[in-house]
């Protein structure tokens, strides 16, 4: 069994996920083969908040040239976008990005 941190990789900080932080959705790199329940649990257990619903995808690696070498491609993975409870507190690592 994983842990919660196995599971939660890290936060996607960019302009699109922060224009988000106002309505409390939160987006982070999860691990490929987590389902929703997991990812759920994870960020519950973790930062102590009120998760109401999960929505993931699978972000394909890039292909990309390094000057004359023969293309290569980037690593794929996977992306949760988690919504908290209205009256669940804010997660202490997006505070002060926006």
């Amino acid at each position: 069994m994983k842990s919660a941190y196995d599971i939660i990789i890290r936060p996607i900080i960019t302009e699109q996920s922060m224009e988000d932080l106002d309505i409390k959705k939160y987006v982070f790199e999860v691990a490929r083969d987590a389902g929703k329940i997991e990812i759920k649990n994870a960020v519950e257990e973790i930062f102590g908040v009120k998760v109401i619903k999960v929505t993931t995808c699978h972000v394909r690696g890039k292909e990309k040239r390094l000057g004359a070498q023969p293309k290569g491609r980037t690593a794929s993975w996977k992306k949760a976008v988690v919504k908290l409870s209205q009256d669940s507190k804010n997660i202490e690592i997006f505070e002060g990005m926006a």
